[in-house]
């Protein structure tokens, strides 16, 4: 199954439009987004967008109004909620988190989670830095940040039967 991986949005609708219609196009059945999405119009423009396309979300450190975000979600057939999270996609479990402390904290806590090999894999926000490598056949994946604030928008497109990721520039996206 192919799934659409965003974190970090930061209310940036533009590229959040941008990326819904991107996952769309490439047939993703589930868009997993790894936190700081912020604001409940946010989710509404990308459940909107993706008609039809699952999507599952976790809250970061700077969203907002939480039961606002909860109650979007709920209207617009998404789901919300506080990390960590596992979800099974395609017989495999994957671990939601958006990351905890400054940058080098919020990578040693999930490569540390990565390695317990208790999850096939584990996806993570925060940094607003791309990441993505495997430990022992499981995935580490951070797609980068939505919102364009400190680095160049990305995203990442994940196959569940491979783990294999490839990671997308917003700009560059048609």
């Amino acid at each position: 199954m192919l799934v659409g991986v965003m974190s970090d949005s930061h209310d940036n609708i533009e590229n959040v439009v941008k990326v819904a219609r991107f996952f769309k196009k490439k047939g993703v059945k589930l868009v997993i987004h790894l936190g700081d999405m912020v604001s409940p119009f946010t989710l509404a423009r990308l459940a909107t967008e993706l008609e039809g396309v699952k999507v599952e979300a976790i809250f970061g450190n700077n969203c907002g109004d939480k039961p606002l975000l909860i109650k979007v979600a709920e209207n617009v057939g998404a789901s919300i909620g506080d990390p960590p999270r596992v979800l099974e996609i395609g017989g495999r479990k994957f671990l939601l988190i958006h990351g905890y402390g400054d940058v080098e904290t919020a990578v040693e806590i999930a490569e540390a989670l990565a390695m317990s090999g208790k999850w096939d894999g584990v996806l993570y926000g925060h940094t607003h830095k791309v990441d993505y490598r495997y430990f022992q056949g499981r995935l580490l994946l951070n797609p980068g940040e939505v919102a364009g604030a400190l680095e160049e928008p990305t995203v990442a497109i994940m196959e569940t039967d491979t783990l294999k990721v490839k990671i997308y520039k917003i700009r560059e996206l048609q």
